[in-house]
């Protein structure tokens, strides 16, 4: 009876045992999961095969399934079901690799258009300017907006508005291209060493009565003084007049435009006056506008230069 008595049966193990009683269970995976791995590693196959996939040196392997466009675009052509080829890219990169060729190929006439023509005629001819408008928002967008907002608004303190037709470099296309091409490098230096608060104050309020804000009579006047001397010498760069000079960037303190001082986000009168003040105390060592020549094109900065030119209205 007890030879016939069947044993209790306990986990399959490997015959594997460590430290005496550490063993390695023997738990097969399940059919359906390695029939599943195997399907994966065919699949695999059967697309390195089919479609685009291994680099090797400067290409890769093209696939056999249909047309492989050379170099980046992966276009493969069917058989629709009215009978006729369609094609159909295999990834969205290569679609839109492919639309952003196809995009610069049917503006090309019109930059070449743009880059034979002076400025001039540029702005007679309907089609060109169209194409200004349409081609230069985005190429503005991508290249300009970050600094100079959206529809060129700019930002004070920081960025000019280019929408206002306020030009401290000169609005003119041959300026505007300049700026664009070149870069510009502004500069105020600080006055905090050199006057004292009363002297910096006076200052700020002639600058304020000069742009048509409320400003104390006396201290502006002192600072009417002060601008024409060789002690702060603000007319060595503002001019005389204080309308600024277009060769080295100054701003004209006259026509209530606001590049630098916050004056219209200032809530008083006090808030105004120490929006001057503090740009008289610190200067300026941020008018740093990058070279683009390079970066774009020839025609591209052609093209830029009438988009912004139209949208400050020009000079």
């Amino acid at each position: 009876m007890a030879d016939n008595a069947q044993k209790p049966q306990g986990p399959q193990t490997t015959g594997h045992v460590w430290d005496d009683n550490l063993q390695e269970y023997n738990n097969p995976l399940p059919n359906w999961w390695i029939w599943g791995f195997y399907a994966t590693i065919a699949f695999a196959i059967t697309y390195w095969l089919f479609f685009p996939s291994w680099p090797m040196g400067g290409s890769f392997l093209h696939g056999l399934y249909g047309k492989i466009m050379p170099g980046v675009f992966g276009e493969m052509t069917y058989t629709n079901a009215e009978g006729q080829p369609e094609s159909w890219h295999w990834n969205t990169r290569a679609k839109l690799l492919k639309e952003t060729q196809e995009a610069a190929e049917m503006q090309k006439p019109y930059f070449d258009k743009l880059a034979s023509l002076p400025y001039a005629q540029i702005a007679k001819d309907p089609d060109l300017s169209s194409f200004v408008t349409s081609a230069g928002k985005p190429l503005f967008a991508d290249n300009c907006a970050a600094c100079h907002q959206s529809g060129g608004s700019g930002k004070i303190g920081s960025y000019p508005n280019l929408a206002d037709d306020n030009w401290i470099y000169g609005g003119s296309y041959d300026k505007i291209q300049e700026t664009i091409t070149k870069g510009r490098r502004g500069y105020m230096p600080p006055f905090a060493e050199s006057l004292d608060k009363a002297q910096i104050q006076a200052l700020a309020s002639y600058v304020l009565s000069m742009a048509g804000e409320k400003a104390d009579p006396a201290k502006a006047a002192q600072g009417k003084e002060l601008f024409h001397s060789n002690t702060a010498a603000c007319f060595y760069c503002h001019g005389d007049d204080a309308k600024g000079r277009t060769d080295i960037g100054s701003a004209n303190l006259t026509d209530k435009v606001w590049l630098w001082a916050n004056v219209p986000g200032a809530a008083d009168e006090a808030g105004k006056l120490a929006a001057v003040e503090n740009v008289i105390t610190g200067g300026l060592a941020k008018g740093v506008m990058p070279s683009w020549e390079g970066r774009l094109k020839p025609e591209q900065i052609k093209l830029l230069t009438v988009y912004v030119h139209e949208l400050g209205g020009g000079k």
